[in-house]
C-alpha cells in the first residue's frame, strides 16, 4: 500500500471515530489521529512535492504510534513531533531525513553526460521530469536499485539512473569547484578526443555543459569530465567560464538573442536543454544562459519577478517578459497555469509547443495565436529582480565555482 492510500485510509478513520463519545480517560491509540497531524504538516512545511518532500505515515502499535517514512525537511518533523507531544500522543520516531546514510558521504553528484533525463520514478519508462546538463551539481538524497533520488539546483526532485552522473563527497566536489571551468555555448557541438575535428568523438556537448578546463591546444579547448575523461573542444563553441560570467547580462536583447538560438527546436515533456524542451524548460534555459536559475514549471515561475500586466494590456510589456497561460480561478476550482511563453516585441512571444516558435497577439498577424490569446492571464518581469527568493543568479551564488560573487 502506498503512503498516499495508508494516510487517505487514516484520515477515513478518523472520520468515524470523530462521531463516537469522547470518554474523559486518555483514548487508546488507534482513537488519537497521527494522521492529522502529519496531514496539517505537510500542508504548512510541503505544499508542493516537486521541492520537498513529507512522506510519513503512523501506524498503531503496542499501544503507541509509529512514524514512519522519509522527508527532506527535518523542521517539518520537528513541528509534527512537538504537535504530538503537545496533544499527549505516544510516539516512535522512525522517520529517515534525507540523505541517506547509506550514501557514505556521498550526497553530491555532477552530471557526466551531455544531458542527463531525470525521472519521475526510479524506471527508463517513468515520465521525464526534467533534464540536468554536464557539470550540473546535484544533491543527492537516496539510492534505490541502480537509481539516485537527486535534487537540482533549483530544488527540483527526481530520479537519475547511476549511468549519468559521478558521486561526490563534500570535499571532492568542493576540490572540482576549485578548478577553472569552461561552459559549452554553441547550441549543439561535439568533443573530440584529440585537437583535431577529425579525431574520435568524445561525446555530444549542448549549451551550457561544464567542463573542467585543462589548458588550449591547436584551437582547441582541452577538457576534462566529472567522470575523469578528457576531450577537446572548439575555441569557438565555448567560453572561460570566469570571462563568461563575468561579461554576461541578462538584458532584454539578449535574451531574446538567445532565444532565437534555439528557434524550430522540437517540443518535449520533461525538456530543459538543447535536446529538446517543453514550454517552462525553454524559458529555464533562455535565462540560464544569461547567468539566472529560474524554477523548473510554470506554475512555479508565475510565482517569480513583478507583475506586469493581468488584463491582456499588452502595451507595458518589455522584452524578456514571461507570459503565462491557462484557467483562471474559479469560485470553485483553483487556477492552473499550463503554459509560459517569453515577450520579444511587436506583438510577439516566443514559446515552445510543437516546436520553438513565434506567436503573435495582433488578431490582424500571419501567426496569431488566438488559442493563446484565449487562455492568458498575466504577464511577470524577471529583470532586474535581484532580490526575488526564487531567483538564483549565479554571479551571486555561483553552482560551478567557489566564488561567492563576481565583481
Amino acid at each position: 500500500m502506498t503512503l498516499l492510500n495508508r494516510n487517505i485510509l487514516a484520515l477515513s478513520f478518523l472520520g468515524i471515530l470523530t462521531a463516537c463519545n469522547h470518554s474523559e480517560k486518555e483514548p487508546a491509540p488507534e482513537e488519537n489521529s497521527a494522521a492529522a497531524y502529519i496531514e496539517q504538516v505537510q500542508g504548512e512545511y510541503v505544499p508542493d512535492r516537486r521541492v520537498e518532500r513529507f512522506d510519513v505515515e503512523s501506524e498503531a502499535y503496542d499501544g503507541k504510534f509509529v512514524l514512519r517514512g522519509e522527508t527532506t525537511n527535518p523542521k517539518a518533523l520537528a513541528s509534527l513531533k512537538q504537535r504530538l507531544d503537545s496533544a499527549n500522543i505516544t510516539y516512535v520516531d522512525s522517520v529517515q531525513v534525507y540523505p541517506f546514510k547509506d550514501l557514505h558521504g556521498k550526497t553530491n553528484a555532477l552530471v557526466r553526460i551531455s544531458v542527463a533525463n531525470l525521472r519521475s520514478d526510479p524506471k527508463h519508462s517513468a515520465e521525464l521530469a526534467t533534464q540536468a546538463t554536464l557539470g550540473t551539481p546535484l544533491q543527492v538524497l537516496k539510492k534505490e536499485g541502480e537509481w539516485y533520488l537527486v535534487q537540482t539546483p533549483d530544488k527540483y526532485l527526481s530520479w537519475v539512473d547511476h549511468g549519468g552522473i559521478s558521486l561526490y563527497s563534500d570535499e571532492e566536489l568542493a576540490e572540482w569547484k576549485a578548478s577553472e571551468k569552461l561552459i559549452f555555448t554553441a547550441a549543439f557541438g561535439q568533443v573530440y578526443s584529440n585537437a583535431s575535428e577529425g579525431s574520435e568523438v568524445v561525446s555530444d556537448a549542448v549549451a551550457g555543459n561544464i567542463f573542467e578546463l585543462r589548458g588550449v591546444k591547436n584551437g582547441f579547448f582541452e577538457v576534462e569530465y566529472p567522470d575523469a575523461r578528457i576531450g577537446y573542444i572548439k575555441t569557438s563553441a565555448a567560453k572561460k567560464y570566469n570571462a563568461w560570467l563575468s561579461g554576461l547580462e541578462a538584458s532584454e536583447e539578449n535574451l531574446v538573442q538567445t532565444s532565437r538560438k534555439f528557434m524550430g527546436l522540437p517540443y518535449l515533456w520533461g525538456g530543459t536543454s538543447a535536446k529538446g524542451v517543453d514550454c517552462s524548460g525553454y524559458t529555464k534555459t533562455i535565462f540560464f544562459m544569461n547567468g539566472v536559475v529560474i524554477p523548473r514549471d510554470a506554475s512555479q515561475q508565475v510565482h517569480t519577478g513583478s507583475l506586469v500586466d493581468s488584463t491582456g494590456n499588452f502595451e507595458n510589456l518589455r522584452k524578456g517578459d514571461l507570459l503565462f497561460f491557462g484557467t483562471p480561478a474559479t469560485d470553485t476550482t483553483k487556477e492552473r497555469v499550463v503554459h509560459v511563453g517569453m515577450w520579444i516585441g511587436n506583438n510577439e512571444f516566443i514559446h515552445s509547443s510543437g516546436r520553438v516558435h513565434l506567436s503573435s497577439m495582433d488578431s490582424t498577424a500571419t501567426n496569431f495565436d488566438e488559442f493563446n490569446r484565449n487562455r492568458y492571464l498575466r504577464t511577470k518581469r524577471l529583470l532586474g529582480q535581484e532580490e526575488d527568493p526564487n531567483l538564483l543568479l549565479l554571479k551571486k551564488k555561483d553552482l560551478f565555482t567557489n566564488i561567492s560573487a563576481v565583481e
